[in-house]
């Protein structure tokens, strides 16, 4: 059976289009949402003593103590120290 004869078969007819579309998926939904889990890994696994950053809730403060896995920040002029879990921290805001 030639290539024309095989691309004639409904199973391959049928197959075709789902190839492409989990083709389409990846390329357009999965693989930039890796790309963003991996630079924000990458951010919270670069925390260090003097950032200030801003957590899911809102929370602004300067980093005071880095540890596995959490941050000690300080939020106020009142010397407010709050523990934060790294998956907590949204961004960094200014860098030391």
């Amino acid at each position: 059976m030639d290539l024309i004869g095989s691309l004639q078969s409904p199973f391959i007819r049928s197959i075709i289009p789902m190839v492409v579309m989990l083709a389409f998926f990846y390329f357009v939904l999965v693989r930039p949402q890796k790309k963003r889990e991996k630079t924000v890994d990458d951010m919270r696994n670069n925390l260090k003593v003097g950032d200030e950053i801003l957590t899911i809730g809102g929370l602004m403060g300067k980093i005071i103590m880095v540890k596995e896995d959490y941050v000690v920040i300080e939020s106020s002029g009142l010397n407010t120290r709050i523990d934060v879990m790294k998956w907590g921290v949204h961004s960094v805001t200014k860098s030391k």
